[in-house]
């Protein structure tokens, strides 16, 4: 499978029109046609529906076009790390999170490296342990920083010296907020926002003394920032990690934590028998400078 053609393919993908995507790429649109006949022929599956005034993708081409995404985002990575110069340190760093506070650890050791070394660029990605370990394992990150519980036994890894501490998100005229901390009978009846991390986290769930399905579970997020909106509208309360989002001054937000307490550790993970480029293998050494963490 050719990535040129792969490249085509996600151009038309994007255009949702044939006529467009070539005037994009630059070229004739029978050619555009016949490369992207030769790729259902090769895969053996129809990838798109060619109406009269768009093309939209099939199921087999929606699968295609992820993969696809991925392929050609490894190869820009490779590339990027093979030119990396024999003299300066420079090259791009990939770095997978979950929204926490802990992020000022990596841009910590960012900034103490940047310094002797301007030529490295970063790129950070934000989504849950199974988004994160997923780049990880395909080799579209260096480096993930995981929220706890998670099993980081197939990886190499970094405890860090912190927790975060889980409680809850809601207005400051709420019934909860005049407590210092919420226990798991003060949200049975309430409505609950939940990130789909903690919605499946048995920690979690033990905690709640109660299965998800029958709480009162109005939304689930991925940002916290996204989810905070509705709470403010009233719509419920979230279940999140601290520092995440203002709750000081004017702010028409409060967090109390969970009683009995319950923190998540933090933890950096990346594959196994990884061959680093430079500019990857100097900024892991930077991490472990920085905060003397033992594997």
């Amino acid at each position: 499978m050719d990535i040129r053609v792969l490249q085509y393919f996600l151009a038309v993908a994007r255009e949702e029109s044939i006529t467009k995507a070539a005037q994009a790429l630059q070229m004739t649109q029978p050619p555009l046609s016949r490369q992207l006949k030769d790729l259902e022929e090769e895969v053996g599956k129809q990838l798109f529906i060619r109406g009269s005034k768009k093309v939209t993708l099939t199921e087999d081409g929606m699968l295609l076009r992820k993969r696809a995404e991925e392929m050609i985002d490894l190869m820009e990575k490779t590339k990027a790390e093979l030119s990396s110069s024999n003299e300066n340190i420079n090259g791009e760093i990939y770095i997978g999170g979950g929204e926490t506070d802990a992020i000022s650890f990596f841009a910590q050791a960012a900034a103490t490296l940047q310094k002797e070394n301007p030529l490295i660029h970063y790129h950070i990605y934000s989504g849950d342990a199974g988004i994160v370990t997923e780049k990880i394992d395909k080799g579209l990150i260096d480096f993930g920083l995981l929220i706890g519980p998670f099993d980081v036994t197939k990886y190499d890894y970094m405890r860090l010296p912190v927790t975060d501490t889980w409680g809850v998100l809601m207005r400051k005229d709420s019934p909860l907020a005049e407590k210092e901390s919420v226990c798991a009978e003060d949200l049975w009846d309430k409505p609950l926002i939940l990130s789909h991390q903690a919605s499946i986290s048995s920690e979690m769930i033990s905690w709640l003394k109660k299965d998800v399905s029958k709480l009162n579970v109005v939304m689930t997020y991925d940002l916290i920032y996204n989810a905070s909106h509705f709470v403010r509208k009233g719509l419920g309360y979230v279940i999140a990690l601290d520092k995440l989002i203002n709750t000081i001054g004017d702010s028409e937000l409060c967090f109390r934590p969970l009683y009995p307490r319950m923190e998540a550790e933090l933890c950096v993970v990346w594959k196994k028998y990884q061959v680093f480029s430079r500019a990857s293998n100097e900024f892991l050494s930077q991490l472990k400078r920085e905060w003397g963490a033992e594997q």
